[in-house]
């Protein structure tokens, strides 16, 4: 099959003056395409690069793919994830991965929160904060959790995402509001394990790939956070331990991918995605937030890892989100 990739190459971008050292965090490296067109080629596909923008639109005119293999984050907006699908749905090719509403909403944090509430999954309370005097006005109780309100790949994540005083809450605001220039989604710190699910297939046929439990090991669970500097540095195995499958009872885990599986279905999302989970104080899995265009990079994404972790291989992986799409458009 004639398959496109879609996707935003880091180096085809450059950080603004003055913006925050994570701002092109989820954007893809020449590595990441390079696997994936390795293993559609190993599948028995040809692929073909079809980028983003002007030289994508170009070539679908040109000559449009049997596929779309969608991974392209796209740029300016809190819709910029739909950008491509609505393009692709517009001329009519088929693609992976989740349509441009769920691409939208699952962005946006407390659009998705709010949406998996009105299904029944459980989530932290939260407030979305538009300026620093919303910020001190406040009042959910604290520990809290702040970051950007619609940034994917930890972008804005930091140690100071946790707050544990009004005076911190103010400051860590003003510090998101200001460098990335939306507005901050504040919720109630869930301080139990933490959890990320990976999720294959579509509607009732969706299905857990594996669930990893982040295990911290340097400070308490409560203390921890899954920063980007933890993710993006050399040592992260010296904070972090991933155990797949999880470490907990496996009641609890079930409990949590009940709750995982919940939320990527009341988002209607499709072929892939990752869904993070936490328990709150009472031992109880809430929904934080779904990826459905989880980081494909072979050896370093949760995904990835998590697929050598149950034994599946990344070519398989590569071939289960394309034959879950080419399932959905009858291909």
């Amino acid at each position: 099959m004639d398959i496109g990739l879609c996707f935003n190459l880091k180096s085809d971008f450059e950080a603004p003056a003055g913006a925050p050292d994570d701002v092109l965090a989820e954007l893809d490296g020449e590595g990441t395409i390079g696997a994936i067109e390795e293993a559609l080629r190993e599948l028995g596909h040809q692929p073909r690069r079809l980028g983003f923008g002007r030289p994508l639109l170009q070539a679908l005119l040109e000559r449009p793919c049997a596929l779309a293999f969608n991974i392209a984050e796209g740029v300016g907006t809190r819709s910029r994830e739909a950008q491509v699908p609505a393009v692709l749905e517009m001329l009519g090719v088929p693609h992976t991965h989740s349509d441009p509403l769920t691409l939208a909403t699952t962005l946006d944090k407390a659009v998705a929160k709010r949406l998996v509430a009105s299904h029944g999954v459980p989530t932290p309370a939260f407030a979305v904060v538009s300026s620093v005097e919303e910020a001190r006005a406040l009042r959910l109780p604290l520990p809290l959790f702040v970051k950007p309100l619609w940034e994917g790949s930890s972008m804005g994540i930091r140690q100071s995402s946790r707050v544990v005083d009004r005076a911190q809450l103010e400051q860590t605001c003003t510090g998101l509001l200001r460098g990335y220039g939306e507005p901050v989604l504040v919720e109630a710190q869930c301080p139990g394990a933490e959890f990320t699910v990976g999720i294959l297939g579509s509607g009732a046929s969706a299905r857990v790939l594996g669930t990893t439990e982040l295990v911290p090991q340097q400070v308490s669970r409560a203390e921890f956070v899954y920063s980007i500097d933890i993710k993006r540095g050399a040592d992260w195995q010296r904070h972090v331990a991933l155990h797949t499958p999880p470490s907990s009872p496996r009641a609890v885990v079930e409990r949590v991918e009940a709750v995982a599986l919940a939320a990527y279905r009341a988002l209607d999302c499709l072929d892939v995605g990752r869904v993070d989970v936490r328990l709150d104080a009472a031992g109880d899995p809430q929904f934080l937030e779904l990826n459905p265009l989880p980081g494909l990079a072979p050896g370093h994404s949760d995904l990835a890892l998590m697929c050598a972790a149950v034994g599946m291989s990344y070519v398989e992986l590569i071939g289960a989100v394309v034959a879950s799409a080419r399932a959905r458009y009858r291909l």
